[in-house]
């Protein structure tokens, strides 16, 4: 996002007094052509943000300017990694804080970044769609118990039932609208969705955080490994040339991205096509979403599934009307 990247640049040259453009290119992970229009925009804003020409070249703010934000609270310092998240920083116990953070970032910026209207253009709806609010009694304790390393004992749902479970919590995830409690149990790290647990009851004591624990690689890895869990059959089909154009808006990402496609097209243009897919229901419900832009070949159980659909279907609608 444009406003949070302008605001790193503009702290970072604070921070540090002189970076390069390429430096803050790397940091951002856009390119040197964006820097150069980020740098132009906070000028205009009333930055007094310079550059330095030679081998060391790079950007500098005007001997002794400051944008101050020394007025946060160690709350508020929380809160602002979710100034743009209201419902869920409110979800937290932190939507006051937010606001009031929100508030003093705002202050600190020049007339013209305030008057522009940045914090207008910009607006986050984290959760999913047609999916209603998760009940999410116990996330504030969850989240201070993170916070604190304080083990806690929670009652989790199961598949089949209740179970009480000592662990340490570790991490906190919002993917896809739900939280997530990434924690330490049983020896291993492990994940539980926060709505589902019933009761808690935060611990005496502080445990130790894993020094080699990181959070943002358990939480890809563990994202991959569901996604393989979900997807372990390999199907085989055929796509006209529409049918490849619809696969990025009928295929979820995990199957578009591991689709193999023949480099070599058939007398009609169509194309053979490997995917990783689920079970064989699930997977013809995906390649019927196709219409006749598709046609399985294999293996024999997943032409068995798509007939036996396609039969159930014609008897629906291949009745006398």
């Amino acid at each position: 996002m444009r406003a949070s990247r302008l605001l790193f640049i503009l702290t970072t040259l604070q921070a540090k007094g002189h970076v390069t453009a390429q430096a803050l290119a790397d940091e951002c992970e856009v390119s040197l052509r964006t820097i150069y229009r980020d740098v132009d925009a906070l000028s205009a804003a009333g930055i007094p943000v310079y550059s330095v020409q030679g081998s060391s070249g790079g950007y500098r703010l005007l001997d002794g300017y400051k944008v101050r934000l020394n007025g946060l609270s160690s709350t508020e310092a929380e809160a602002i990694f979710l100034a743009g998240l209201t419902r869920q920083a409110a979800e937290l116990g932190l939507g006051a804080a937010a606001a009031s953070a929100r508030a003093k970032l705002i202050a600190a910026l020049p007339e013209a970044m305030r008057s522009g209207g940045m914090q207008s253009r910009f607006h986050f709806d984290a959760p999913a769609w047609f999916a209603e609010a998760e009940a999410l009694d116990h996330l504030p304790v969850v989240a201070d118990a993170v916070w604190n390393q304080r083990p806690i004992r929670m009652r989790y749902r199961g598949k089949t039932e209740d179970r009480e479970r000592q662990v340490e919590p570790i991490g906190i995830v919002l993917k896809g609208g739900a939280w997530y409690l990434v924690a330490q149990s049983g020896g291993a790290v492990r994940t539980f969705r926060v709505s589902k647990i019933s009761a808690i009851a935060v611990l005496e004591g502080r445990f130790d955080y894993p020094s080699t624990f990181k959070l943002e690689a358990y939480w890809a890895q563990s994202t991959r490994d569901y996604e393989v869990r979900l997807h372990p059959n390999r199907a085989e089909i055929r796509l006209s040339p529409r049918g490849l154009e619809l696969m990025d808006a009928l295929l979820p990402p995990y199957i578009r991205s591991g689709a193999v496609i023949s480099e070599v097209a058939d007398a009609d243009g169509w194309r053979q096509v490997s995917l990783f897919v689920g079970s064989m229901t699930s997977a013809a419900a995906e390649i019927l979403r196709f219409g006749t832009e598709a046609e399985v070949t294999g293996p024999p159980e997943f032409r068995a599934a798509m007939v036996d659909v396609v039969g159930k279907l014609a008897g629906i609608y291949g009745g006398n009307t």
